[in-house]
């Protein structure tokens, strides 16, 4: 048994640590034209099985004779598909680690006075306390508003469909299996429950009310569906399909998952799954766009910060933070200056926790984290959508941001923005509350166009000292389209030596100072930031022009450098206009009008910046106005040689000249480090490269072809790869983990046939000398040479035993 045991025991680990290491998989996002039935035919030609249609022209294919997971991407299989014709690019999908944002406690029961007959209801607190000190739904359901005609969809592992709080308001046409490819989001059941998450979110939204069981849903009117997509390989494939799944019937998208919440990973979506948010925002719901609503992250333990969440630190996204029972931060949120809003969640031990729908059609007092205060966001938004359906998705945002209630939050951090609103980094602008949205939406006029401007620090390579800071101000004398700020995004390039010594504060020129980095103690990584797009809503409704100021903090002990960086606001031109009542906001100041120069073709604004080292500079730049947050950017007077087409009335160029590509506004001929080139019928355009290459040849971190100063390239198999130099003896090439993992597999093979060996021979031996001792024996006991027998026997169990 012994050797069996360490047989079984080893080939355990083996499959563990081969599933840890694998990154590939068999499944290809292919880009081509023409149609599914064109995509279609191509997957048959070369051996796939086609699956579905992604985002615009990109599809989802497997390959069925490639091994599921593999340390190494397929060569052979990826050259026959790109040498198609009709394939114009094609990408091996790679899997991306990403936690569900629950957490496992414990809770004691509630007393409350019961209202509705089902059979939890007085356990929810976080519906029933009144005094301010819940949502404020019952408010709104008197009014008759329960979010009917409303279908909000969960991103998760499954929906139990047929749960008895479930099935009446379960939506088949908000629903999808994208780990198994079919029409059934029936979560994979196991003995521990791990795929409970999924449903126990749906039941947040539309457990039914009064039908005598379980707990009842903040909009138990609406629809609601499950896109089972978190229990398997979670691809950048995976997560574009599951957030553009049926755009025109779902509503609201709620996902209560992202990237590790441990405090050293930065990481968002991947270049399908940034398409499908763009196509939702822009074309979902008849163009009045998709409504996102993310769960902020659980790393507050690991001192994260959720600005590192690409997925929560999104424009397009409304980002839920939780309060505890008691109105204080809890244990695990995650502080960071992208959380517009919060709704009540679990807390320490001793604290109440929320209650829904669980498996196997059951209920649970005991959902906790992040992951329990997005759904319920989700529902109340579901409330103001029924009130209003006209709203689209930057109206949702403008009215939690309106609604939203900071009394009885606890924070150290609150303060009064320039117009007025209290903030926190804890808790954004505060608890929602859904009657107040509800009559806000009813009388609610479409916000102005989002426009956007961009204003670039022209200097680069600026030293950060050791146990110092550096700082920098850009004065705004103007942008372009946007008087009144949504969302301020500083997009910043840097190299760090230790990314977790390092903390980034930027402050408007009304004084409101926003945290957009706070030091993460576990990130030791080298790899510094790419143009990270760190996200401000705390200036909300306030003015672009002045002086805005950012601050970089080097608590390390090596020297850091700001290689670039670029304030991006989106906002509108004109202000809200409403009656006295429902405007909450104060009086805004008045711009401060600036001469700016204007010719035909550019509009010359000048931006003084001055650094610490006392070097000031004058740059002049023209920002551009769009009508969609797509990727654009300024233009200058001087980079215009490259425009063949140009907007006399903006100055915007329209089209560049054959041979130069569009690149973040302006037509340039070599495309900048840090982008590569994408030819197309029409355009050339200059897209980002992976964060850890200097240059590439396309957007992977496979295809870098220089490094940044402290890497260096590793090519093995026809990849580049940057690798850190002090990591790089271990990080060589995964031939060499490939090869340690056979030789460690020959090494356990051999350990255990010499244990098998060892544990015969000392069963032989002690076998014969049973049978030696029993040859020398003389008749005892009476003569009877059988209880010898049995009294060597009893002898060598009692041995073996010991």
């Amino acid at each position: 048994m012994c050797p069996q045991r360490i047989f079984g025991l080893a080939i355990v680990a083996l499959v563990t640590l081969g599933g840890r290491v694998a990154a590939y998989t068999n499944q290809w996002a292919v880009h081509i034209e023409g149609g599914p039935e064109v995509a279609q035919q191509v997957a048959r030609e070369h051996g796939f099985q086609y699956l579905d249609k992604i985002v615009d022209d990109w599809y989802h294919v497997v390959h069925t004779s490639v091994m599921k997971r593999s340390t190494e991407p397929h060569l052979d299989v990826h050259e026959r598909l790109i040498q198609d014709r009709r394939v114009r690019r094609a990408e091996q999908q790679r899997v991306k680690s990403r936690t569900k944002r629950d957490l496992i406690m414990k809770r004691g029961p509630s007393n409350m006075k019961t209202i509705l007959n089902d059979d939890m209801w007085p356990q929810m607190w976080y519906l029933n306390r009144g005094k301010g000190l819940d949502m404020n739904v019952q408010e709104a359901w008197a009014e008759g508003i329960t979010g009917h005609g409303i279908v909000v969809t969960i991103l998760d592992d499954g929906l139990e469909k047929n749960h008895p709080d479930l099935y009446k308001n379960y939506d088949p046409q908000a629903s999808y299996d994208v780990n198994n490819h079919d029409e059934d989001p029936m979560p994979r059941y196991d003995v521990l429950d791990s795929n409970r998450h999924g449903t126990r979110c749906a039941g947040e939204v539309a457990a039914t009310a009064n039908n005598s069981m379980c707990a009842v849903g903040v909009a138990f009117g609406a629809g609601v569906g499950g896109v089972r997509m978190l229990d398997g390989d979670v691809t950048d494939a995976v997560e574009a399909r599951s957030l553009s799944l049926n755009p025109q019937h779902i509503d609201i998208y709620s996902a209560s998952w992202g990237p590790d919440d441990d405090g050293k990973t930065v990481d968002g979506p991947g270049e399908l799954a940034t398409r499908a948010f763009i196509e939702g925002i822009t074309k979902g719901r008849n163009g009045k766009g998709s409504i996102f609503v993310w769960a902020s992250g659980n790393g507050g333990r690991d001192h994260d910060n959720c600005n590192c969440d690409g997925y929560t630190n999104s424009i397009w996204t409304l980002s839920i933070s939780s309060a505890t029972e008691n109105g204080q931060v809890p244990w695990y949120s995650e502080a960071c200056s992208s959380t517009l809003a919060t709704t009540y969640s679990s807390g320490s031990s001793g604290e109440k926790q929320v209650v829904t729908t669980d498996l196997h059609h059951l209920c649970t007092s005991s959902h906790t984290g992040t992951s329990a205060s997005a759904p319920l966001a989700a529902g109340i938004c579901a409330l103001a959508l029924e009130a209003n359906k006209e709203l689209t998705w930057r109206d949702m945002q403008h009215i939690v941001v309106r609604t939203a209630k900071p009394a009885n939050l606890k924070a150290p951090d609150w303060v009064t923005n320039g117009v007025g609103r209290n903030v926190s980094h804890s808790f954004g602008y505060g608890l929602m509350d859904a009657t107040a949205m509800v009559r806000l939406a009813r009388r609610w006029r479409t916000v102005p166009e989002q426009h956007k401007c961009e204003v670039s620090a022209p200097h680069t390579g600026r030293p950060i000292p050791p146990k110092s800071q550096l700082s920098l101000e850009l004065h705004v004398k103007e942008c372009s389209g946007v008087n009144f700020l949504e969302h301020v995004q500083a997009k910043v390039s840097l190299l760090a030596s230790r990314r977790g010594d390092l903390q980034i504060q930027l402050t408007s020129p009304q004084g409101t100072k926003s945290t957009l980095l706070a030091k993460r103690p576990h990130d030791v990584s080298k790899a510094g930031f790419n143009q990270w797009p760190f996200m401000s809503v705390h200036t909300w409704g306030e003015r672009p022009h002045g002086t805005w100021k950012l601050e970089i903090h080097n608590e390390g002990r090596y020297q850091d450098t700001l290689e670039e960086f670029k304030l991006v606001f989106y906002g509108t031109e004109t202000s809200l206009e409403f009656d006295d009542d429902l405007d909450k906001d104060k009086p805004l100041p008045a711009v401060n009008q600036q001469d700016v120069s204007q010719d035909n073709t550019a509009i010359d604004a000048r931006h003084n910046v001055v650094d610490t080292e006392g070097d000031p500079w004058t740059g002049s730049q023209q920002v551009e106005r769009v009508s969609h947050p797509e990727v654009q950017g300024p233009t200058t007077e001087n980079q215009t040689s490259g425009c063949s087409r140009i907007d006399t009335g903006s100055g915007r160029c329209l089209e560049c000249k054959l041979n130069w590509y569009y690149s973040n506004g302006i037509c340039v001929y070599k495309c900048p480090i840090g982008t590569y080139g994408i030819f197309d019928d029409t355009k050339a355009v200059c897209y980002a490269c992976h964060y850890s290459c200097l240059t590439c040849s396309g957007s992977s971190n496979t295809e870098c072809t220089s490094c940044h100063g402290d890497a260096e390239i590793s090519s093995n198999l026809n990849e580049s790869v940057c690798i850190l130099r002090e990591l790089s003896w271990t990080m060589q090439s995964t031939l060499w983990f490939y090869r340690m993992t056979v030789l460690f597999l020959i090494n356990v093979i051999v350990f255990v046939l010499v244990a098998i060996y060892l544990v015969i021979k000392w069963y032989l031996l002690k076998r014969n000398s049973l049978i030696y001792g029993y040859s020398k024996l003389s008749y005892s006991n009476n003569g009877n040479p059988q209880k010898d027998i049995e009294k060597l026997q009893e002898n060598a169990c009692m041995s073996d035993s010991e």
